[in-house]
């Protein structure tokens, strides 16, 4: 027996999610006193996956599959799984993941448990901690099938370096041509900026703001923090911003460690969305907002007024550095 993660990476590049879900599954391993193996598709550089405790590496090289495809994916997990005969399997929680995991799940008709924040409680039973309720609590859940399917949450048990001599192995799963039934003609990216998917911090904007006119000082903030900008769903709908920019329980969720909201009253839709975000900061003149009930730090004032003075108090601090 042994774990399996499947490590993903955007154009070829890992990012931290990988790092931290390989981190993950060797601590897992070594609760279950087996190897750690690490399945990766097209990926151009995985050596340093040894860095955090990858024992096997199989690389998957297929043009077919430069294009994210979550059937096709899923085939090759499964068959890396069956190859390696890992019984429990580990999959991240971007978009991708979310995707890929159930169909995963029913392939190795595996209990599959979702938005995972820390190791296991226990290996057996096989037991996990997991995010329930829109985040509002948490629940165990333990997984009795032969396979273990988990989906870890994003920034839950952070990066944990643990070199290892790793063995490479290249592999060549069987695909067929009903795995790519469903094709992409044509991939839109937004360049330039930090996505929402990878910021360790996101700046968000409201109806408190007035106008997109007024979007500069929320892009300022997010570049002297190097975070990426939000907005709330009012904000999104009026046409103010992007729909890619919105956040909450029916737009992107977000699990930064730094979340500042500008002008949000905190509506219940949107709290669920970021409730995962380790630090919540808020800023609004209306001492009642719901908002300030879920922050863990808040300020009473005009956006207008605290905002600047933020930007160049860090902007000193920077400078200071």
């Amino acid at each position: 027996m042994s774990v399996l993660v499947f490590a993903d990476h955007s154009e070829g590049k890992f990012k931290k999610t990988a790092f931290e879900i390989v981190s993950f599954g060797k601590h897992v391993a070594k609760q279950a006193e087996t190897s750690l193996v690490v399945l990766t598709i097209n990926a151009e550089s995985t050596s340093v996956l040894s860095d955090f405790g990858a024992d096997k590496i199989l690389t998957v090289q297929d043009d077919r599959l430069k294009t994210f495809n979550a059937r096709a994916y899923a085939d090759c997990i499964q068959q890396a799984v069956l190859k390696e005969n890992a019984n429990i399997i580990v999959v991240d929680s971007t978009n991708n993941g979310l995707y890929l995991a159930p169909i995963l799940a029913v392939k190795l008709e595996a209990g599959y448990a979702s938005n995972v924040v820390d190791f296991p409680a226990s290996v057996t039973p096989f037991t996990v901690k997991r995010k329930v309720f829109s985040s509002k609590g948490f629940g165990l859940t333990e997984i009795a099938t032969e396979h273990k399917l988990i989906g870890l949450a994003k920034n839950s048990v952070g990066i944990i370096e643990h070199k290892v001599n790793s063995v490479e192995e290249a592999f060549s799963p069987s695909l067929n041509d009903e795995d790519f039934q469903i094709t992409s003609d044509s991939i839109d990216k937004t360049t330039g900026k930090v996505t929402i998917a990878d910021a360790d911090i996101v700046v968000s904007g409201g109806r408190g703001l007035k106008g997109p006119e007024n979007w500069g000082m929320i892009e300022e903030l997010a570049d002297v923090l190097g975070a990426a900008t939000a907005c709330s769903k009012p904000v999104s709908d009026l046409g103010w911003r992007p729909h890619s920019e919105h956040v909450g329980q029916t737009g992107k969720p977000v699990t930064s460690n730094l979340y500042i909201a500008i002008g949000i009253s905190g509506a219940i839709q949107h709290l669920a969305g970021v409730n995962s975000s380790k630090v919540k900061v808020v800023i609004n003149s209306d001492p009642e907002a719901p908002f300030f009930k879920a922050a863990d730090y808040g300020i009473v004032g005009d956006a207008f007024e605290v905002v600047p003075q933020l930007i160049e108090k860090l902007k000193e601090f920077k400078s200071s550095l």
